[in-house]
Order: structure tokens, then C-alpha cells, then sequence
């Protein structure tokens, strides 16, 4: 059992049958009364997501996920395929359960897929990715570092906002948590 004050993002846990991730947490004292924990949570299995607040000391089952080394092969209709690296067995994940890591995965790209149980539940990411720029606005002679920035979309049809010195056709090193530039690749 863990307590909602424990709870922390990207944690699973189990509440009325409900596999929940947490996507935000935060601890909220409000002027008058008891402090509440404030989340913002998605329910793994329907893909929902919603806000709540719950009281720091309620308790919850933890949910127990594995995870197995993968190689993502291809989408076709609603569906992505990946592949085990040591069994060569494939899963199947509906778009809709990974939409936003999809952003940040390429083909043939190695990742993690988390199961509770026998059930696969998502894709876990690497902390950061390395995509090219396939649409950006031209560089801007002497721009620097400090510039308010520009967005660029990146090959996966993920937008990032970066600095204004950025070309098309550049590859990108990407922080997955938070969707933001990190720095040139090499």
C-alpha cells in the first residue's frame, strides 16, 4: 500500500479495479483546512484522463509493472506493432493507449513495454530521443542561444520549440518527459 502523499508522476496504482497512472502531483494548503494532494491521473486502461485530489494519508494499492525490452516495428490502421528482442514475439498496442509516446518513437527505435500482469499497459520512453527537423521557419542570420525560440516539426510530427539557429534536416536531441530541446545531436 502506498499513501497519496507517496504518489508521484508516472506512478501506477489501483483504485476501484482501475489501473491509474499519474501523469502530475503536487500538494495543495489551501488557506483554511487540511492539505490535499492535487493529480492529475489517467486511467491506463480506457485511456481517459482526469483531475483530482485526494487526502495525503488515504492509501492505495501500488500496482506492481514489469517491463521488457522492445523493438517497435510498425503502425497499421489503430495499431502499433512492437517486437521482443529475445523471443521475436510480437505485441499489439491500440494507438490510442500510446498516442502521445508515439511522438517520440521511430522505426525499428528500442523502448520498453510495461505490463501489469499478462496485460501490456504502454510504452515506456527512453529520458531522451534523437529526431530530425522535417519543417521549421529558416535561421535567422545571428540569432543566438537566447532568442525567444521558434517551433519545429520534428519526423514524427511532434512540434518542439527551438532556437532560432535550427535548420531543417538537423537532428535534434529531445527530452521525452517534457517534450522539450535539449541540444544538437551528433
Amino acid at each position: 500500500m502506498i499513501n497519496a502523499s507517496d504518489l508521484r508522476a508516472g506512478m501506477t496504482f489501483v483504485q476501484d479495479g482501475k489501473l491509474i497512472k499519474v501523469l502530475e502531483a503536487s500538494h495543495h494548503k489551501p488557506g483554511k483546512g487540511n492539505t490535499v494532494m492535487r493529480m492529475k491521473l489517467r486511467d491506463v486502461r480506457s485511456g481517459s484522463t482526469y483531475d483530482t485530489t485526494f487526502r495525503p494519508e488515504e492509501k492505495f494499492e501500488k500496482a506492481h509493472i514489469d517491463t521488457k525490452a522492445v523493438q517497435y516495428l510498425y503502425t497499421m490502421d489503430d495499431t502499433a506493432f512492437f517486437m521482443d528482442l529475445e523471443t521475436y514475439e510480437q505485441y499489439e498496442i491500440p494507438v490510442e493507449v500510446v498516442e502521445e509516446e508515439m511522438k517520440y518513437i521511430l522505426e525499428n527505435m528500442e523502448v520498453k513495454i510495461q505490463f501489469f500482469g499478462s496485460e501490456v499497459i504502454g510504452v515506456q520512453l527512453p529520458s531522451s530521443v534523437i529526431l530530425k527537423v522535417v519543417e521549421t521557419q529558416p535561421s535567422i542570420k545571428g540569432a543566438t542561444v537566447t532568442g525567444s525560440g521558434k517551433p519545429a516539426t520534428m519526423e514524427t510530427g511532434l512540434v518542439v520549440n527551438v532556437p532560432d539557429f535550427i535548420e531543417e534536416g538537423e537532428s535534434l536531441e529531445i527530452n521525452t518527459s517534457e517534450g522539450t530541446y535539449i541540444k544538437r545531436a551528433k
